[in-house]
């Protein structure tokens, strides 16, 4: 009876509550002020204290209910958030589990709608809470206590480390929940994604160890792999897939856990290739539990074949072509049998052929309403963007507005079906950038279109997602994944060839190779002729650029790049910016291949009249009034008189021509009546950005202020802009002068630096490293009157601010790691003696020694090698003795030695050379530690599995056989029985390199400085002089009998002493 009267009590309270609601006099305000009402019901909460007999239960309900139904406005402090949800959960004992179940909503929506970080104290208890909960309570809470575990655990994942062994351990509850054995699927979704978010990376905080994250990868796999049984529903099991999809991309972001092994890379490939395609209507794939890599002859470590540069084939006529794709040509060779010329109308009408074959197949679970009449378009060579007539369009850009004559439930299940879709592109796309090339390409033929056999079908591929989804997100993510799988595959398709025709029995490698690439050039076409969406058009440009970057055409039957340079053509004046700019980007891969190609010869003589008109009726219109500034400026060597009398030289390459008046022309509104359709060229190209010192004083005052004020917009795309446009002003001689103006950008971008938003706080960094490159210059160029102007408060907020922005993601850690370096080299004495700077030069030296020696990407540790160069070069900085030091030199060291990117190791190497007294580089002890290390790194010079490092080698080996000259001038003689014993192990190695260094011409370096052989041949004297002084005396080196020495080949006096040190040190040393 007495739990019927408190159900009564309940419900009587519940209806009072709602005629209050009705009458306008609501117990809790609304939205308006979410932070006074939340203080409110925390006074409330804490004037309440925890009952056993439960007698508060109807309460804590009604006052659960209107925390969970205020409507989202405003901001609230995280701590009065964290406050009301830790006396929420003192005030319900566990027995009250509908009470549990309620206050486990309120924590997952009160940190969803707020976005609020949980402090470490009240985060273990909520934890410790939940854990509790989990065990305790009945199974039907489960899932709203796993709901509130995942927000909890949401970026907190470093502060949880202590719960792991509840949690992921043995017989953790998130292993048992998310078992695919379970009956639930909704708990098995809540625990996967609470498994999820414990595995998201926070920078500079440590992550999960090997164990947790293999039991985690391991749960992943299995969600993925399994399927969909009859009694879940079709959302429900495409939320579990998200999740899952999500910790695999968390567990791989941030190269946290690299994939090695073949079982594992193979059955991740096939779980994210079957996730792909989920949903797709018209399609059904079955896809084995593991993909296996195919043998590559490229990665077998032998230097790539030199490639021949084959003529172009006879031009055939059109009719041959288009009697050729009714029969015996196969799909993915259209018209490669010639060269097309520019004003062929032929390629356009084999493309509709193919639109046709794509949609007409498939009629019924196409988008397309009237295929013909979108084939019909491509036939008359309409511009497919610019078409008032167009019949037919992928879908609207809205996910949310499919067409759908089954009801709600089929829209939003497609819905979902999309985002599982999008999902493993992701995922992908992070798979992708934990592989190592050479086995990421084992597995091209499962991801990559061919062109299939006569009869077969069409196999499916990211080209099959690009060109049938109807989701334009999900076809963008396809893309941007075949660019990332593109990207750097130079020497992989090195090897295909079809120049000539083969008559073998098989098909070799070279030829399969060399028809994917075929069929990829004919499938990227094809969605660029069907693509609506100016965002996935961007991404279809992008990878065609990847794919023309990358491809041997000199080895390919001539007429692909033609194909794509019609096609591209319309798209340069295309209404979206980002289409025109990666339009011309691809233009410029065209222009760059293997020349002289003569098909892009061909292609760059084509007049201006024919050059951007073969691809639509429109575009020469659009494009004619290009003539007016072709008249008004004359070019290099053509005289207006000249032009007046009609004997003007030939005409120079159209597309030059047109990035010319991209630049110089400037942007107007009007176009003429006769072109009311097609706005004018000048319509459509922005300006080019004008010179600030080109500017009046006031202009300028105006433009600086402008910025300053920008830069604290609460919107992040503004503010993002600000911050970089400070990060370019800076950088102007007018305004890098001013310490005022210094002062208040580097205020500006402190700002930004701290920002929620990641872009801006990108933005920010990079200019943050333009600022510090200009005291640096400013230092060099005015003296010390700057360094004394400059605040040193400011100084060291620079400081602590970039130590700060260094164990941030990688695209901030980039610049912040380069303005470490730039401010540690600008400190003075004054700076380094003041106890205030201390900890923060300390904490920053540690920062940047950390960085070099990290996982983290090739240019933030190109920028940390470049960073403590800068560092090295202070001479304020006790480099010698101080602790930090031996530390630096040991990690650069290290890199110098075995970093797989031979930029990073030349950077390492030029900063090892850096110090200019000998004081600087310690002990005898780590003085030869850095000299051993520089001569294995000159052993190691070749050693590497990437083809695309060793047009660094050269760079490297220079830079190193330059340190070691340095550090040969700087040696003690008690350093030089160390050295000797080095040189007779390995002088017989790095001999050869020493004297190629010396024997070889001027070369540009890896830092763009030019050395020729009289500056090698002084700093080769240098170290002689320096080891025959008064300081070799001690020691039997370098007699004078050595002058008579027979030298062999053309060496000079010094080269052959260096020789005699290299081929016998005993004698030497």
């Amino acid at each position: 009876m007495a739990l019927v009267a408190q159900n009564v009590l309940f419900l009587l309270q519940v209806v009072s509550v709602i005629r209050k609601w009705k009458e306008g006099k609501p117990e809790v305000s609304g939205g308006a002020e979410p932070g006074r009402s939340l203080r409110r019901c925390l006074a409330r909460l804490g004037a309440l204290r925890a009952r056993s007999d439960g007698g508060r239960r109807t309460e804590l309900h009604l006052l659960f209910d209107q925390l969970i139904s205020e409507s989202c406005g405003g901001t609230v402090p995280p701590h009065d958030v964290c406050a009301v949800l830790a006396q929420a959960c003192q005030l319900v004992p566990l027995e009250q589990e509908h009470l549990v179940s309620k206050v486990c909503q309120l924590i997952h929506h009160l940190l969803n709608r707020y976005q609020v970080m949980v402090d470490e104290q009240n985060l273990n208890f909520l934890l410790s809470y939940c854990i509790s909960a989990l065990r305790q309570c009945s199974s039907w809470t489960h899932v709203e206590i796993l709901q509130a575990l995942a927000a909890l655990v949401y970026n907190n994942g470093p502060k949880c480390q202590k719960y792991l062994p509840d949690l992921l351990g043995k017989a953790g509850l998130l292993l048992q929940f998310s078992d695919p054995a379970h009956p639930d699927v909704e708990l098995r979704r809540a625990a996967v994604r609470s498994m999820a978010n414990l595995c998201l990376s926070v920078p500079g905080q440590p992550y999960l160890d090997e164990s947790y994250r293999s039991v985690c990868f391991q749960t992943f796999l299995s969600v993925l792999q399994s399927s969909k049984t009859s009694d879940v529903d079709d959302i429900t099991f495409c939320m579990l897939l998200q999740s899952a999809l999500k910790g695999v991309q968390s567990l791989l972001n941030g190269g946290k856990m690299k994939l090695m092994q073949t079982d594992q890379i193979g059955a991740l490939l096939a779980v994210l290739k079957k996730c792909m395609f989920h949903g797709l209507p018209g399609l059904s794939i079955e896809v084995p539990p593991a993909l296996y890599p195919a043998p590559l002859p490229q990665y077998d470590k032998r230097s790539p074949v030199k490639q021949e540069q084959s003529e172009p084939a006879t031009s055939k006529q059109t009719g041959n072509r288009r009697k050729k794709s009714k029969g015996k040509q196969k799909k993915g060779e259209f018209g490669e049998e010639g060269r097309e010329d520019s004003g062929d109308a032929g390629n356009e009408s084999v493309l509709a052929a193919d639109m046709l074959k794509l949609h007409l197949g498939d009629v019924q679970k196409s988008p397309c309403p009237d295929p013909r009449a979108r084939a019909s378009d491509v036939c008359a060579g309409k511009d497919p963007l610019c078409s008032s007539s167009v019949g037919w369009k992928w879908i609207s850009s809205s996910e949310s507005e499919y067409s759908d004559a089954e009801g709600g439930i089929q829209s939003k299940v497609r819905s979902y079906q999309a985002n599982v879709r999008q999902g493993a592109l992701a995922c992908f796309l992070s798979t992708i950038k934990s592989i190592e090339k050479r086995v990421l390409y084992g597995y091209w033929s499962a991801f990559v279109p061919d062109a299939p056999g006569i009869g077969s079908p069409q196999s499916v591929s990211l080209m099959t997602i690009a060109l049938k989804d109807p989701s334009p997100k999900t076809r963008a993510c396809a893309l941007q994944v075949l660019s990332a799988f593109l990207e750097g595959s130079k020497q992989f398709l090195s090897v295909a060839e079809d120049a000539n025709d083969h008559k073998r029995a098989f098909t070799p490698f070279s030829v399969t190779i060399a028809s994917s690439i075929r069929e990829l050039h004919r499938c990227l076409l094809l969605a660029l002729v069907a693509e609506s969406s100016s965002q996935t058009l961007t991404q279809i440009v992008k990878c065609l650029a990847n794919l023309v970057a990358n491809a041997p055409y000199s080895r390919l039957k001539p007429g692909l790049l033609t194909r794509v340079w019609n096609q591209i053509k319309p798209y340069i004046s295309h209404k979206d910016v980002n289409v025109r700019v990666s339009s011309l980007t691809l233009l410029g891969a065209i222009v760059s291949v293997q020349a002289p190609l003569p098909e892009v010869q061909l292609l760059l003589q084509q007049p201006s009249s024919s050059g951007l008109s073969s691809s639509g009726s429109a575009t020469p219109r659009r494009l004619n009034c290009s003539e007016q500034w072709r008249k008004a400026l004359p070019w290099a060597g053509e005289s207006p008189v000249d032009s007046a009398a009609g004997c003007a030289p030939p005409e120079p390459c159209w597309l030059l021509r047109l990035c010319v008046s991209i630049i110089i022309l400037p942007r107007e509104d009007s176009c003429s009546d006769s072109d009311a359709n097609f706005p004018s060229l000048s319509s459509v190209y922005e300006p080019c950005p004008l010179r600030l010192e080109a500017l009046q004083g006031d202009q300028q005052i105006l433009c600086v202020t402008l910025l300053l004020g920008l830069n604290h917009s609460e919107n992040p795309l503004v503010k993002a802009a600000a911050a970089r446009a400070l990060g370019v002003y800076i950088l102007f001689p007018c305004l890098r002068q001013d310490v005022m103006f210094v002062a208040d950008t580097a205020n500006a971008i402190l700002n930004s630096l701290h920002d929620k938003s990641p872009n801006v706080r990108a933005k920010a960094a990079w200019s943050l490293g333009n600022l510090t490159d200009t005291l640096i210059i400013n230092m060099e160029t005015m003296g010390q009157s700057f360094q004394e102007e400059l605040s040193d408060l400011l100084l060291l907020k620079l400081l602590r601010s970039a130590t700060e922005a260094s164990k941030d993601r990688d695209k901030v850690k980039s610049n912040a790691v380069r303005a470490l370096g730039n401010v540690l080299h600008f400190l003075q004495p004054c700076h380094v003696a003041n106890p205030r700077f201390r900890e923060a030069i300390e904490e920053s030296l540690q920062a940047l020694i950390a960085t070099v020696g990290s996982e983290a990407t090739m240019k933030v540790r190109w920028n940390a090698c470049y960073a403590l160069g800068n560092v090295f070069k202070n001479p304020a900085l006790p480099l010698g003795e101080a602790p930090w030091a031996t530390q630096a030199f040991s990690a650069l060291s290290s890199v110098v030695k075995s970093c797989k990117n031979f930029k990073v190791r030349i950077k390492s190497a030029v900063a090892l050379s850096i110090p200019s007294k000998r004081e600087c580089y310690g002990s005898t002890e780590q003085f030869c530690q850095i000299w051993s290390a520089l001569v294995v790194a000159l052993q190691r010079s070749e050693d590497t599995e990437d083809f695309l490092e060793f047009k660094y080698s050269s760079s490297l080996r220079s830079q190193i056989c330059r340190a070691l000259l340095h550090l040969l001038r700087l040696a003690r003689s008690t350093d030089l029985p160390l050295i000797g014993g080095s040189l007779r192990d390995h002088g017989d190695a790095i001999k050869p390199y020493v004297l190629q260094y010396l024997r070889s011409s001027g070369e540009e370096n890896e830092g763009g400085m030019h050395t020729d052989l009289g500056e090698r041949e002084r700093g080769l004297q240098r170290a002689i002089d320096h080891l025959t002084s008064p300081l070799g005396k001690k020691t039997k080196a370098f007699s004078i009998s050595v002058c008579f020495i027979k030298l062999p080949g053309s060496l000079s006096l010094s080269q052959g002493i260096l020789f005699l040190l290299l081929q016998d040190p005993e004698s030497c040393l």
